[in-house]
Formats: C-alpha cells, structure tokens, sequence
C-alpha cells in the first residue's frame, strides 16, 4: 500500500546545484536507509521524501468495516533530506552557511537531534565501516575545511584570526572535558553574565587533519550505553567548537552539536536507576533546548537558558543579532520506529514556525487537524519527561 502510494509521488530531490537559502533559524530534517536489522525483519519504511522541504510519514490503518486506507501525515521543513543524501550534501544546506557567521563576529549552532540509532554521530561525526569512522566525511571536519578555506582568503587573513578547537561532553547534567583525560569542568557566570566553562582546554589548530585527530580523540572517550534501539548509544550530548580568536579576544565560535538520543524510560534495556536517571537528564535538557529555540523564534525577550546545562553553555548562541542556529532532525524509517520518529518530527516541526504546519489526509481528503489536538501531541515528550522523572525518584 505505502510503495503504491510512493510511486504517484513527484520526486524533487535536492541537488549541489540549487541555491542554498540563508535562515536565522534552519530546520531540515533526514531519513536514513533502513539498517540491516530492520531489513532482516522485514520492516516497512514508513517515511517518504518527495522534496521541496516534503516529508509524509505513513500509517496503514483500517476502518471498522475492516477496509484498509492509508493515513498520511505531512510535516514542512526548510529542507528535506531522504536516504539517498550525502553527508556532504546535507552539510551544504545545514551547517556550510553558517560557518562565515563566526568571521562576522558572529555565534552560530548546529545540532542534530532524534532517537539513537537515527543517524546523528553518523551525520556529525562521519561515516563509519563496522566500528571504525572515517571523521574527515561528518560534518564536523566539513565545517573545519570550510572554516580554514577562509581563514586563506585575503579580507580573512588581514584580520589575524587564531583558530582553536574545543571538544567536551555533556552527561548527567555534568560537563566534562573530552580532550582532557575526561576532566570534570564547572560552568559559572561572570561579572559580565558570559557563561564560561572552567578549565575547558582549547586546542590551538592549524589544519583540518589537527582537528580530526581532535575529533577522534574525543569521539573514543564518548560516555555510552545500551539502549533499546542501539547496543551502543551515545547518553552525552557531545559539543565540538570551532573557535575564532583575535588579538586573543572571542572574534566567533561554532558550535556543533551531537545530542543524546531520546528515549523513553521503559524503553531502556536495563532497569536500573543509573539508566532510568541518564535517560530523564536527556529528555530534560532536550526539553529546554526545545524551550529555548522557540523562545528565540518567537523574539522573546526572555530565553529561559538556565533550564539545562546544555542550554547554558550555548548561552550565547541564542542571544545576539548575529547568531544563526540549524537544527538537523533525524528520522528511522522503520515500522517500529513509528513512534519515536513522530516524535522527532513534532519536536522538529514545533521549531520549524510558532503555529503548525502538520496536517493529515488519507485517500478521501480531511480537513486540517484541530489546532488543540496538534498542541497535545506536540506535548508528548514533556510528558514523558515527567513520566521518566517519576521513574527515578
């Protein structure tokens, strides 16, 4: 049913050709291939990407007289990525147009978000054979490249900027140094209300190959877990910075941003406090990203970021003129993913505009879903924020 639907759909794939739109606020999303454990059960994929920013998520459900029709869910985006997308096209339309916002003085952000197992140390970090990864292919080092490729050019090189790299985690509320032998690190607020990570190294670069070696550095000291979706998933959120300095003073910084994946907390494979614990500190910090986000979307005057350490230490990425943020969603296509990759699309799609952009329709056209019955499922992850909290007390 979904293939015969899949089939009528005009396919727009994006291409290195088309023109890359600049957003103060860019939402995309990306569908990765079905694995080979989904393969092996037989999975249906559940996720279409025709293009233009498109995604359809599919339902097969069946009516009461037992007639069978599909229930098809269209989110928006600003681009749209489907499994057949390179790390170095994604990158091109995510993270690529904000990497001159730090030779403007500039912060910018970029992060992945979605269940572990999506694909976003894949996409951050770079490709991988078996256990091995190839870190030059994420977009980690694409960014790097592009920031020396600058860092050449006349109007750049007249500025006498300094390029340095830091690399830390984020885990249980705790930050910590992962080029650093692991160093517990404090985050205090100055005189001035500049957040700053206490005793984070930053690590003088001059060349891509320096900051991949960083990268691999870090990636291997990487707290992890098991997971109901992935025998070895990451429980940090992991925050690479590109940093710009000039005559030793912050010119701009990059930060990118590998999260945690969200679980529930009966969806982890052991039941042990510690886990149920990892698995609420996530979904909380996750929660003030998100709050933070639309909080910046809307204008606000207020940026609630104080809610998480995450959201702390890029303080600075959500307030000023000249700060840009990418949010890259990553989808698993798999039946059995349905829930968590509604998830993902709802978290995403609430950024994407203040109002929604989700509406449903099956073979005989609906109208739009009630504006209340969007808002109660856009609140599911909160729920099952407070859900997991309850767990661990």
């Amino acid at each position: 049913m979904i293939e015969d639907y899949r089939e009528t759909l005009e396919k727009i794939p994006l291409t290195l050709a088309d023109p890359v739109e600049l957003h103060r606020i860019c939402v995309c999303v990306r569908k990765r291939p079905l694995n080979k454990k989904e393969i092996t059960k037989k999975e249906i994929d559940v996720v279409s990407i025709p293009g233009n920013g498109v995604l359809l998520f599919h339902e097969p459900k069946q009516k009461v007289d037992l007639t069978k029709y599909l229930d098809n869910q269209v989110f928006h985006f600003d681009y749209s990525f489907d499994e057949d997308t390179s790390n170095d096209l994604v990158y091109r339309f995510t993270a690529k147009p904000l990497v001159k916002t730090i030779f403007e003085g500039g912060r910018a952000t970029c992060f992945a978000y979605g269940q572990t197992g999506s694909g976003k140390t894949h996409t951050m970090g770079g490709d991988f054979s078996g256990k091995a990864q190839n870190s030059s292919k994420g977009i980690y080092a694409l960014a790097a490249q592009d920031v020396f490729l600058l860092l050449q050019q006349k109007r750049y090189t007249d500025m006498d900027l300094c390029p340095y790299v830091t690399f830390f985690e984020i885990y249980n509320g705790k930050v910590f140094d992962l080029l650093n032998k692991k160093a517990k690190l404090r985050v205090l607020e100055d005189e001035n209300q500049q957040v700053q990570v206490v005793g984070l190294q930053e690590m003088p670069v001059s060349s891509v190959d320096d900051v991949i070696k960083m990268i691999e550095k870090g990636s291997s000291c990487r707290t992890s877990g098991q997971t109901f979706a992935n025998a070895n998933s990451s429980r940090s959120h992991a925050v690479l910075q590109v940093i710009l300095r000039r005559r030793k003073q912050l010119h701009g910084k990059f930060s990118l941003v590998d999260l945690a994946g969200n679980e529930r907390g009966t969806d982890v494979s052991s039941n042990d406090r510690q886990t149920m614990v990892e698995t609420a500190e996530i979904n909380r910090s996750l929660l003030a990203l998100k709050e933070c986000i639309r909080s910046l979307g809307q204008n606000s005057e207020h940026i609630p970021f104080r809610m998480s350490k995450l959201t702390q230490v890029l303080r600075d990425s959500f307030i000023g003129e000249n700060s840009r943020t990418c949010m890259i969603a990553m989808i698993s296509p798999g039946m059995s993913s349905c829930d968590y990759t509604l998830n993902t699309l709802r978290y995403a799609d609430r950024y994407t505009h203040t109002h929604t952009h989700t509406h449903t329709h099956s073979a005989v056209c609906k109208p739009n879903i009630d504006s209340e019955l969007v808002m109660t499922s856009i609140s599911e992850m909160e729920d099952r924020f407070y859900e997991d909290l309850q767990v661990c007390r």
